[in-house]
């Protein structure tokens, strides 16, 4: 417990994933506006990603466009229009004839009223002519358009389901209303409520409805007539797209269906309709056989089929002079409603933001007839947190250990998978699980944690360009910033290879010069060879006075170690030269090096006290190549290179073999070469290189004679292979004073 709370009263990697974790689980269970409302944003976007789907060929839609108001006049049109509609559909085999229109208000007809205004004078004027009152009254009723209306309704075989909406709020009407008017309006809508409705629970605690103030019906003779009627309310987000369509909304003490339900329930022979009413709230609706869910409200999810005119458009002008094939509208849904610029419900949904609200009734008959339902279950909550949750751990366990690269990796492809898995549910399983607050989970913890890290790091990181920027490149000191770890006492096993560099005569030189001379000469000098050392990624392990020792492959991995070491040495022995030039120039001393490098397994790290240490390496390879460095005097060379090194980059570099020496305190003899470049070998000293050859393998017979000529001829051809020198003074000698007859061949090396 102790440890617990230690860790939970001091920032830390755990304490801020807890911390993080806690406040996005709280934000995701108590839901935040601006968040909610780029969570609906995605659902937008899956929509879009998936792409359009087709539609159910039951469902055509008749518009009232921009043609047919060219062609028919301006809206609203005579209700004998509306007649002759009913009857050439229903005599095409339309099934239902829904309309998404209200008719609010007795038809007006200025003929008609002129008629009425002259029966009132006749009767005003005790006129008694009964053949003058039998012709008003037929041209009365011939000019009564709702009486038309509510006759072809009346004869039509297709069901006719008449639209109305509610006023939502007394605010929404703009005046009171009395009981008396309350009850005759709900009386007019009376055929749209619900026939059946079961409640889990007889008393619930809540009421889970949506409540409407007051309907705004249809008139009295086509209420009447109608087969059935449906509200055509849409209640949009916070944003003003309509993702819902309420199924069920409470008025009084009733409650009523919308327009897509009515139309589907008579579509399908009306089959018995339920309400079904949960303890947490509306669970659905039951027509027949099928179940269509909805949230707690009462609301179902629209799945989108695709933009406007998804479903077929059928002009009404076009229908009413029977300019459509016949056959087009049987067995069919026919929603009548307008779509023309100006008179149009304007909606705006996930697919556009101008989107004729007669299709989004038309999507929700599909969605019913196709079971296409978009569904959010209470459990996608619970996978939300657990999905917060499972983010939290995995990004607070990794990314504290992880590099910054590999972090942002981390969080990239957890990122994507939330999006990938959120747009497959949604695409083939048709599921809505959250994705934003899973990935504000994933964003607040990495940050939190990159901050973290970069405060409490930045003291190390500097600690480490300390220790680092003058021994070794950039790119090594960037190399180490990734793993700080690295800078503690202690080592590692590894192949490397090492450099020294020495020069020749350095005490002779120093005597010669006054003490600010030697110091500028020394740092033009170690400037140079350091920038080389860097050039090639090594890493400059100490100075020694005019000596430098390097590293490759510690502690950057480089698997070229040993090519970058030789390309070293030669460059630094070119670099010389040119030194040299400017130095006879200025009436200085030139200086002569010789350099040893050796590749092995040796012992790298920091080694030292825990107040003081330094980077550096130990082992036997190690001080091979410190003796090839000394080696150089003997054989009046300028690099040497073990065996070791010669075996891995004899395919990149000119190399002759030197000598077999043993090396004091080991039994095992090794061969030496001299490194003399790499492409650029004048064809007279690949044959000196030759000759030497051929008198090492004479020497190593006991042939001196022979091996003498051979080694002259190698100085005839390219007098700088001085090493033949040494091997025609061991022959004189040699010749003189026999080796004993186990002799090998083998110099022992006296001096470390």
């Amino acid at each position: 417990m102790k440890k617990l709370a230690r860790i939970l009263t001091s920032l830390n990697p755990t304490s801020i994933t807890i911390y993080m974790t806690a406040l996005v689980m709280v934000l995701f269970l108590v839901g935040v506006p601006f968040l909610d409302l780029v969570e609906l944003k995605t659902y937008d976007l899956r929509f879009r990603s998936r792409g359009t789907t087709p539609p159910s060929p039951a469902v055509v839609l008749a518009v009232i466009d921009e043609k047919s108001i060219k062609a028919e006049g301006r809206w609203p049109w005579p209700r004998a229009k509306i007649a002759r509609l009913i009857d050439i559909l229903s005599r095409d085999g339309a099934k239902v004839i829904a309309f998404d229109i209200i008719f609010a208000e007795p038809d007006k007809n200025p003929n008609l009223e002129l008629i009425n205004r002259l029966d009132r004078e006749i009767g005003a004027s005790h006129l008694d002519d009964e053949g003058l009152k039998t012709f008003l009254r037929k041209i009365q009723l011939e000019g009564d358009n709702d009486k038309k209306l509510a006759e072809s309704i009346m004869r039509s075989r297709a069901k006719v389901v008449l639209g109305y909406f509610f006023h939502m709020s007394e605010a929404d009407l703009g005046f009171s209303i009395t009981e008396k008017e309350m009850n005759e309006r709900l009386r007019k809508i009376a055929s749209s409520k619900y026939p059946i409705t079961i409640f889990e629970q007889e008393r619930m605690q809540i009421d889970p409805f949506i409540h409407a103030y007051a309907p705004q019906p249809n008139i009295e003779i086509l209420s009447q007539t109608a087969h059935s009627t449906g509200f055509f309310n849409m209640l949009p987000d916070q944003d003003g797209v309509v993702r819902w369509i309420p199924l069920a909304i409470k008025c009084g003490h009733d409650i009523f269906a919308p327009l897509s339900i009515e139309s589907t329930w008579n579509y399908l022979g009306r089959p018995q309709l339920i309400l079904k009413v949960a303890a947490y709230g509306v669970e659905g609706i039951m027509m027949g056989k099928e179940f269509i869910p909805t949230d707690e409200n009462g609301q179902m999810l629209i799945n989108y089929l695709g933009p406007e005119k998804t479903f077929p458009h059928y002009p009404l002008t076009d229908i009413l002079h029977e300019k459509v094939p016949k056959g087009t509208f049987n067995n069919k849904i026919v929603l009548v409603g307008s779509t023309a610029v100006g008179i149009y419900d304007m909606r705006n949904t996930p697919f556009s933001s101008v989107h004729p609200g007669l299709e989004v009734h038309a999507t929700a008959i599909d969605n019913i007839l196709q079971k296409t339902f978009l569904k959010k279950p209470k459990w996608t909550s619970i996978y939300g947190a657990l999905c917060i949750l499972a983010f939290a751990i995995l990004v607070g366990a990794m990314v504290p250990r992880l590099s910054a690269v590999k972090g942002v990796f981390l969080v990239s492809a957890l990122f994507g998978l939330q999006i990938y898995l959120a747009q497959w549910l949604f695409t083939h399983a048709a599921l809505w699980i959250n994705i934003v607050y899973p990935l504000l989970a994933l964003l607040l913890l990495y940050i939190s944690l990159t901050i973290y890290r970069y405060f409490t790091e930045e003291r190390e990181r500097k600690k480490i360009k300390r220790a680092f920027s003058h021994y070794v490149s950039k790119s090594v000191v960037n190399e180490m910033l990734k793993d700080p770890s690295r800078l503690k006492l202690g080592g590692d096993k590894k192949d490397l290879s090492v450099l020294f560099s020495d020069i020749r005569g350095f005490t002779t030189i120093s005597e010669s010069l006054s003490p600010e001379e030697l110091v500028g000469l020394l740092n033009e000098y170690l400037t140079v060879m350091t920038d080389i050392v860097f050039k090639y990624e090594g890493t400059l392990d100490k100075y020694m006075g005019d000596a430098i020792m390097a590293i490759y492959g510690a502690p950057l991995e480089l698997p070229d170690h040993p090519q970058r070491a030789c390309n070293s040495a030669l460059e630094m022995i070119e670099s010389l030269g040119k030194l040299n030039e400017k130095w006879i120039k200025e009436q200085k001393t030139p200086l002569d090096i010789g350099i040893g490098i050796n590749t092995g397994v040796m012992m790298v790290g920091n080694m030292g006290s825990q107040q003081r240490f330094d980077y550096t390496v130990m082992g036997d390879a190690v001080n091979l190549g410190s003796r090839l460095e000394g080696a150089n005097k003997s054989y009046q060379t300028n690099i040497i290179i073990s065996e070791s090194t010669y075996q891995r980059v004899k395919d990149d570099f000119f190399c002759m073999e030197l000598d077999s020496v043993r090396v004091k305190g080991k039994k095992v003899p090794v061969k030496i070469y001299q490194l003399l470049g790499k492409d650029n070998i004048p064809g007279s000293r690949k044959e000196a290189v030759n000759f030497f050859h051929k008198g090492l393998e004479f020497y190593k017979k006991q042939e001196w004679d022979s091996a003498v000529e051979s080694f002259q001829e190698v100085l005839a051809k390219d007098p700088e292979l001085l090493a033949a020198k040494l091997y025609i003074q061991r022959c004189f000698d040699l010749k003189i004073d026999p080796p004993p007859p186990d002799w090998d061949g083998v110099f022992s090396m006296k001096t470390k």
